[in-house]
């Protein structure tokens, strides 16, 4: 945690954080917590949430610091910091589109860019597309994307440095809202939302509203286990402090590697920021195989995450009492759906002492927050028996016609979930949504459990449970986790 607080940030409340009628109290952040304040403190939240730019020393800065490491607020820079800055570019046969990114790129006057070729078969096509824009470097043979931005950065000179992939297309103020964060000393890590660029094909459809690139359009601190739990190196802004800290990108891993360095960022104390107001384009994949590949890829990199951030991978993570409620709802026939609901609404009371003298409405409260809970528990147990437990699914669904119902619910609720939250832009028919959502998770599955046979862990494959005392893993966050 950083000293004091920087100048000119003022701070906004989460749309999700909800304070008490006397003040005292506030529950959110991701994982969500609940913080009681003094009356002083109080006072201290009213001052720091007035609007304004807070204090640089004192309580108000303390409070704000504690906020906003809690993922409750959210900063408004006021200025943006004069840094130095570096631009660097890994790239591998895909020259065409280097030179357009490198057209589109909006940097200062001066701004030093660096590609390097990590080995594209035609020496002379990357230096080409350049055209003396930046300053190339090359990998006679493919190191990968971290050992390309490992060269990169360790051959430019600014206190910042810009990741940027060839196939990314920056929109026309991407930059600013990135460096405006690095006002505040303590964040050495921003990443923009990055899309997929939009097109007319099924896929293209598809991919612009289910990108794994793509972190949704609500800022947050990126935190393991969080709403945000990292931000990938399409384009990603970083403090070259925090590279020489870090020593850059692990070199051993050539999927995952950015996942990894985010994660090592937050626990050698920096604060890492995905700022949604800062949008990329990315080029979608070239057809379906390249897009079951892409998945299944990602998917392999989750037991190497779990061998080097051991508890911070997991394919769920809910209360047991959630988790008990919808196996005895999905397993137990009609009396297994009473007996569930019976333990969700149980579980549900249970917290509304915690909440008591703390929170206002304490019962309703404490409904709202474990049912919800409970319900979206559903839905992410939903999307893990696709993404990590699909094996299982299938021989328990040769033996067992509520498992199999169980399967194909896990299949349809999610993906239909999903379309809703896409709003009406898709403009693809639920039957095909459900079919493509099926393929995309179970080509991560397969990945999932390629990774775990080759590190000889299934760690990977367990869910994270809290809820049972001296039984399950607590994150410590507070009563409200779902």
């Amino acid at each position: 945690m950083a000293e004091g607080f920087p100048e000119h940030i003022a701070l906004a409340l989460d749309a999700e954080t909800r304070r008490s009628a006397d003040g005292r109290s506030l529950l959110g952040g991701a994982p969500m917590r609940l913080l009681r304040f003094s009356e002083a403190g109080a006072v201290a939240v009213d001052r720091v949430l007035a609007g304004g730019p807070v204090p640089t020393a004192g309580p108000d800065a303390q409070v704000a610091r504690r906020l906003l490491d809690a993922g409750m607020v959210h900063p408004r820079p006021g200025r943006t910091p004069e840094l130095t800055l570096s631009v660097v570019v890994p790239v591998r046969d895909h020259a065409v589109e280097l030179g357009a990114l490198l057209d589109a790129l909006q940097v200062p006057a001066g701004t030093e860019v660096v590609v390097v070729d990590d080995g594209t078969a035609d020496p002379t096509a990357v230096p080409g597309a350049v055209a003396g824009r930046a300053t190339v470097l090359r990998h006679d043979r493919s190191l990968g994307p971290g050992a390309a931005r490992d060269t990169g950065w360790r051959a430019s000179s600014g206190e910042v440095v810009a990741f940027v992939d060839a196939d990314v297309v920056p929109g026309t103020s991407w930059l600013e809202p990135l460096l405006a964060h690095l006002a505040d000393p303590a964040v050495g890590i921003v990443a923009p939302r990055v899309r997929s660029r939009p097109g007319r094909s099924l896929l293209e459809r598809y991919e612009r509203h289910r990108s794994p690139l793509d972190l949704g359009d609500r800022e947050a601190r990126v935190v393991p286990r969080g709403r945000v739990s990292y931000v990938p190196t399409a384009t990603v802004v970083c403090r070259r402090e925090l590279l020489e800290q870090l020593d850059g990108f692990e070199p051993g891993m050539r999927v995952g590697e950015d996942v990894d360095l985010v994660w090592r960022a937050v626990e050698s104390g920096w604060t890492v920021r995905y700022e949604p107001a800062a949008e990329v384009e990315h080029r979608p994949r070239a057809d379906w195989g390249a897009l079951v590949r892409q998945r299944a890829t990602y998917g392999s990199a989750a037991a190497p995450l779990d061998q080097r951030h051991p508890g911070s991978v997991a394919p769920v993570e809910l209360n047991a009492w959630s988790l008990v409620a919808w196996l005895l709802a999905a397993l137990g026939g009609r009396k297994g759906a009473l007996a569930g609901a019976g333990v969700a609404i149980g579980s549900s009371l249970a917290l509304a002492p915690k909440l008591r003298g703390r929170l206002d409405r304490p019962v309703a409260t404490s409904l709202g927050l474990a049912g919800g809970g409970t319900l979206q528990a559903g839905a992410w147990l939903g999307r893990s028996v696709w993404r990590a437990w699909l094996p299982l699914a299938i021989v328990g669904s040769l033996r067992s016609r509520r498992v199999r119902r169980a399967t194909l619910a896990a299949a349809v609720v999610p993906a239909l979930l999903d379309r809703r939250a896409a709003g009406p832009e898709p403009g693809i028919d639920p039957v095909r949504w459900t079919l493509l959502h099926a393929l995309d998770q179970a080509a991560y599955c397969a990945g999932v459990w390629r990774g775990a046979w080759r590190c000889r862990s299934a760690r990977a494959l367990l869910p994270r449970l809290s809820g049972i005392p001296g039984v399950t893993r607590d994150s410590g966050t507070g009563p409200a986790r779902g």
